[in-house]
């Protein structure tokens, strides 16, 4: 296989990693390199990354609703209202990851962003997507990084800023999941003209 896209189960060509499941199938269609705004929905994005780390992003995807329950919608300033109790109920929860180190992070993160002025996450996660111009279409799977300039910068600008468990790689992972990126393949169906 040389890592192009491959024709989906209606024939049409997509990224090889979007066909192994139907969950992802739907997943790589229509949400994946769509641009997400608002500092709720990147929080969760931003959190699901950080659960992500370590594990396949399906296991995360199978359980993003029990994550949502879990998390109240990762609404931030809810989650910024979490008790040791709630660490405890979440520690306990099979419906979601349970990581110590992970829970405690997003709590945490919650709490820094809740100080924030409406719209500072948009605005600065936003403000390290690349110039689509600058960055050619990946013809395979080989073409598309893992990390970039940005996203290091971006993770950087993050922890200096008090947020916990972002590294380089999990914020690329979320630029090209919120949109800042587009790394479907050239040839691929989802691909944004």
């Amino acid at each position: 296989m040389t890592g192009g896209v491959v024709p989906g189960p209606d024939g049409k060509p997509r990224c090889p990693w979007g066909l192994s499941t139907e969950d992802y199938v739907r997943y790589h269609d229509e949400e994946w390199g769509r641009p997400v705004h608002g500092d709720d929905a990147l929080f969760e994005r931003l959190c699901l990354e950080a659960f992500q780390s370590g594990l396949s992003w399906i296991t995360i995807l199978r359980r993003r609703e029990g994550f949502r329950l879990a998390f109240d919608g990762f609404k931030i300033a809810s989650v910024a209202e979490f008790t040791d109790a709630d660490e405890e109920r979440l520690l306990a929860d099979p419906g979601i990851i349970r990581n110590r180190a992970k829970v405690k992070a997003t709590v945490a993160n919650a709490r820094v962003l809740a100080d924030w002025p409406a719209g500072e996450l948009d605005a600065l996660i936003w403000s390290y997507a690349p110039d689509p111009a600058a960055r050619p279409a990946p013809r395979t799977i080989a073409d598309v990084p893992a990390v970039t300039d940005e996203s290091t910068a971006l993770a950087k600008d993050l922890k200096k800023r008090g947020l916990r468990f972002i590294g380089p790689t999990t914020a690329y992972a979320l630029m090209q999941a919120c949109g800042l990126v587009d790394d479907h393949l050239s040839e691929c169906v989802a691909r944004r003209a």
